[in-house]
């Protein structure tokens, strides 16, 4: 391959447009991607929406155990060596837009454009320093911050500017699996964070920036917010 062909490459336009080996996918809500188990076959690039990975256990229980927006790669361990088995499903959060790349297909652009490895392999380092995070969250930080770490990374912290960044619809069921605590309690904790200001609920979830004071400092404290009862809370989300 030329220089010439290798700069006239451009990732994004790749990442736009079906073409050979890939196609444009339009997913509704709590539609799947691929369920845990099927062939490994394919890589979604998301474009528009958001969605979920989730893992089921034998006993039948599913944990949440990543959340994906658009620019994210979904299902890319089917680039391995070997071609095996889906070990999660991923799920439609949003109605979602994505580019399904069968996997001859991406090994191909990735051995041959410089450009699009660099690109996947920054998001595959991404992914691994974000489960790595999640691990040191899950081992070492209460619930209350646990929650207030995912509500921000929902809402895509760091990418906006605005003070008040809405989510995506998610349940409370769903919050306290990705946290590894009951629903009663996530339903607690975001009675208090509404009366901290650091949420509000206007047509949908809304965070503020603030949030993170939670995460860094620890606040609020118990004493901060009389505990609501757990009837009060059950209703919120």
């Amino acid at each position: 391959m030329t220089r010439r062909s290798l700069a006239a490459f451009a990732p994004a336009t790749f990442l736009s447009k079906a073409g050979l080996g890939r196609r444009l996918v339009q997913l509704k809500t709590k539609e799947p991607f691929f369920s845990q188990g099927d062939k490994s076959d394919c890589v979604f690039y998301l474009q528009k929406g958001s969605a979920k990975l989730s893992v089921i256990s034998a006993g039948g229980k599913e944990a949440t155990i990543a959340l994906l927006g658009p620019g994210d790669f979904v299902g890319e361990e089917s680039v391995a060596a070997v071609a095996g088995l889906r070990l999660a499903t991923a799920t439609a959060a949003t109605a979602c837009t994505a580019l399904k790349i069968e996997r001859k297909e991406m090994i191909r652009v990735i051995h041959e454009q410089h450009t699009f490895s660099d690109l996947f392999l920054a998001f595959v380092l991404k992914r691994s320093m974000r489960t790595q995070a999640d691990l040191v969250d899950q081992l070492f930080n209460s619930s209350e911050k646990r929650l207030a770490r995912v509500l921000l990374l929902m809402a895509e912290f760091g990418r906006s500017r605005e003070p008040l960044m809405r989510i995506p619809k998610v349940s409370q069921e769903s919050l306290a699996n990705m946290i590894g605590t009951t629903r009663s309690r996530v339903s607690f904790f975001m009675n208090r964070f509404r009366k901290l200001g650091f949420i509000d609920y206007n047509g949908g979830i809304h965070v503020n920036k603030s949030l993170l004071n939670v995460v860094l400092h620890d606040q609020p404290s118990e004493q901060d917010v009389q505990k609501p009862s757990i009837r009060d809370s059950e209703g919120l989300l």
